[in-house]
């Protein structure tokens, strides 16, 4: 089964924690014995191999218990926030799903059974080999969302190879790669997972001081918004080892302050898709943004200047889009790259990229000075069309605290870049907001800001 291996450290850790949830400890006993009484459930519900089935919920106990009881069961899961969402039906009919389990902010399970008809090609190939599947959905920022599916046993074989046992906070959302990749490595290596419901900085660094947790993976836009709650200073967090982050460009000022705030902590890059899973990485040092990607069952290259991905684990294909696989199956991410030598440097998304005049410009490198500035909380930077040079260079800012003088801020901001970047990078118009920049997963919602200014 593709989840033996799984058992078998769950066997070998059986008395220690496995699962920290609302103040309460979960041991791999317990997670075994649980997984034992859905996979019993499955049968009364009538449940199959193959079947699509939706789990909405988050890492709760019986959460985690069921996703892995479906994975046994070789089932195909479609993995969902239990909250609501306003495209939830959609991606049920993208999907096809036949059944659903929701698991309730409380860890009350309810069952649903869903009419559609699952006919996908990729769905009768797994099918035929009894393989388990994984249906992880694009964010859909611009149309609808892309359904990416798995053969999710093809995803499960890197966390067959030990990696140290450590207690991780699972910080990434319950519907998206990154979320479920801390899940399965701390379980995987008989470590421990912290499961968490609210997100805000003081929150998450009350569990770490509380329960002593080693690693904290996180995107860009939390830890600037660490540093700017300065909830860091209300709370210990010496326990920690490592702090990952990864989901969008890392602001090189805001890499340096976290740096210089936890010296003795690594700070790791790391990469992943919906549509490849995550790569093993390799900074080049803590307070560097070049990071060597790829290990085993993955190869790189960079064609004009973007990377593009072969992948063992890569994905079938879309359920409800054309194949992003070029003829000799490798994926164009859309990432522009650097190179040096074996490490690689990440731009940005090429579809975010500001032609300006015919020179290039990357809003992550303009955020980052911008970041340096005292007072800004956020900054968004996008592009607006210019009739002479394709397009001007603008940015949102979110202010820490109420400027006396706006217009003041605003000409020492442009002043400061000036004196920091090539004349075509400095803001044209700069935007003074004090609406939130940032998404329900912690990312910079790009797409949102620019679109209303």
């Amino acid at each position: 089964m593709s989840i033996d291996f799984l058992f078998q450290i769950f066997e070998k850790y059986q008395d220690q924690d496995a699962i920290l949830w609302n103040n309460e400890r979960y041991s791999y006993r317990w997670l075994l014995n649980r997984i034992h009484f859905w996979q019993h459930e499955m049968e009364v519900h009538e449940i199959f191999p193959g079947m699509i089935v939706a789990l909405e919920g988050d890492f709760s106990p019986d959460g985690i218990a069921l996703f892995l009881a479906l994975t046994n069961k070789n089932c195909i899961i479609v993995p969902l926030l239990n909250i609501a969402i306003p495209d939830r039906e959609t991606k049920f009919n993208i999907a096809q799903v036949e059944f659903c389990f929701h698991v309730d902010r409380q860890d009350t399970v309810q069952t649903k059974r869903v009419s559609h008809s699952s006919d996908h090609e990729f769905f009768r190939i797994l099918r035929a080999g009894n393989f388990p599947g994984l249906i992880l959905f694009s964010s859909g920022t611009s149309g609808e969302p892309k359904a990416a599916v798995h053969n999710f046993a093809k995803l499960l074989e890197k966390f067959k190879t030990p990696r140290p046992s450590l207690r991780m906070l699972n910080f990434l959302l319950f519907d998206h790669w990154g979320g479920l990749n801390t899940m399965l490595h701390a379980l995987s290596n008989g470590g421990t997972v912290l499961t968490v419901q609210e997100r805000s900085p003081d929150d998450i660094c009350a569990a770490i001081e509380q329960y002593q947790i080693e690693v904290l993976p996180a995107s860009p836009t939390f830890l600037n918004l660490l540093l700017l709650s300065e909830a860091y200073q209300r709370h210990d967090l010496s326990s920690l080892k490592i702090i990952s982050y990864g989901t969008e460009p890392m602001p090189e000022s805001t890499l340096q302050q976290v740096k210089e705030l936890y010296p003795k902590v690594k700070l790791q890059q790391t990469y992943g898709l919906i549509e490849l899973g995550v790569l093993r990485s390799k900074s080049k040092s803590s307070d560097s943004l070049w990071v060597k990607i790829g290990g085993e069952g993955f190869q790189t290259r960079v064609v004009d200047g973007i990377l593009q991905i072969k992948a063992d684990s890569a994905m079938m294909g879309y359920l409800n889009a054309p194949s992003p696989f070029t003829e000799d199956g490798w994926f164009h991410t859309g990432d522009a790259v650097e190179v040096d030598g074996e490490y690689l440097k990440i731009l940005g998304r090429k579809s975010e990229l500001i032609n300006v005049g015919g020179e290039k410009v990357y809003p992550a490198e303009v955020e980052s000075v911008i970041q340096e500035i005292d007072n800004v909380a956020e900054v968004t930077v996008y592009k607006k069309s210019h009739p002479f040079t394709g397009n001007i260079v603008c940015a949102k800012i979110r202010l820490a605290q109420e400027e006396s003088d706006p217009k003041s801020f605003i000409r020492n901001l442009k002043r400061y870049c000036q004196e920091r970047l090539a004349k075509y990078k400095v803001p044209v118009k700069v935007v003074i907001s004090d609406e939130s920049q940032s998404s329900q997963r912690f990312k910079k919602a790009r797409h949102s800001v620019s679109s209303k200014s």
